[in-house]
C-alpha cells in the first residue's frame, strides 16, 4: 500500500464525521441556510489567500523541477480560478475578519514548512484537495443534475475532473516522497496529514456554527 492509502484509511472517522455533518448534508440537499453559506465562503475565501502562499512556499521547498512547476500551478489556480467562484457569490474584499479555525488551519499550514521539512508540509495539503474532492464527487452523485441546484456551482467546481486530476497529482508526490524519506518521514507526514484532515472537520462545524472570535 502507498501512502496516500495508509493516510486515508487513517482518517477514516474522520471522514465519516465530515459526511454526517449537518452542514454537508444541508449541501447535499439544497437546504443550507444562505447566511451560513455565505458566511463559509467568505472565510474559505480568506483560507485560500493562505493556502495560495503554502502552495507557493511548496514551490520554493522542492528539488523536483516538476514539483516545482505543479506546485507554483496550484497556487495560482487557489487564488484566480476558485476565488472566481467566491467573488460570484460574496464580497471577498469587504471587512472580513478570519475565524479561530480558520486562522488556526492557515497557521497550521504555513507553520508546517517552518522546519524546511518538504515531504511533511506537502502532506498537510494533500487533505484539502482529497477531500473536497470526495466531497464534491458524492453531492454531485447525490443531486444529480446541478443546473437547478441553489450550490450547484460549488459542488461543480470540486467535481470537476480536472481537480481530480490535481488531486491524484498530490497524491502521486506524497506517495514518492513517502517511499523515498522510509518510515520515519512516512509517519512524520502522517501526523500531519491528520492532523490537517481534523481542520477540514473543524472548518465546516465552524461555519454551520457561524463562529466568531469569543472576546
Amino acid at each position: 500500500m502507498t501512502f496516500s492509502d495508509d493516510a486515508w484509511a487513517a482518517i477514516a472517522p474522520i471522514r465519516a464525521a465530515i459526511d454526517a455533518h449537518p452542514f454537508i448534508g444541508a449541501l447535499r440537499d439544497g437546504t443550507l441556510d444562505r447566511e451560513v453559506f455565505d458566511g463559509y465562503m467568505t472565510q474559505d475565501a480568506l483560507y485560500l489567500a493562505d493556502y495560495g502562499r503554502a502552495l507557493a512556499g511548496l514551490a520554493t521547498m522542492s528539488d523536483d523541477p516538476d514539483d516545482f512547476v505543479f506546485w507554483a500551478q496550484c497556487a495560482a489556480n487557489s487564488i484566480l480560478v476558485e476565488r472566481q467562484l467566491h467573488a460570484s457569490r460574496v464580497d471577498i474584499m469587504a471587512d472580513a475578519e478570519a475565524s479561530p479555525t480558520c486562522q488556526a488551519y492557515t497557521s497550521f499550514l504555513l507553520a508546517s514548512q517552518s522546519g524546511g521539512d518538504y515531504p511533511v508540509a506537502a502532506a498537510a495539503v494533500v487533505p484539502c484537495f482529497w477531500i473536497y474532492q470526495v466531497v464534491g464527487d458524492d453531492l454531485l452523485a447525490a443531486a444529480g443534475d446541478v443546473g437547478d441546484h441553489p450550490y450547484g456551482d460549488w459542488i461543480a467546481t470540486y467535481a470537476d475532473p480536472v481537480f481530480a486530476e490535481q488531486t491524484a497529482a498530490v497524491r502521486g508526490i506524497v506517495d514518492r516522497l513517502a517511499a523515498e524519506g522510509g518510515p520515519g518521514v512516512a509517519n512524520r507526514m502522517l501526523r500531519a496529514f491528520v492532523q490537517a484532515s481534523r481542520y477540514e472537520w473543524m472548518f465546516w462545524d465552524a461555519a454551520y456554527r457561524q463562529e466568531t472570535w469569543p472576546v
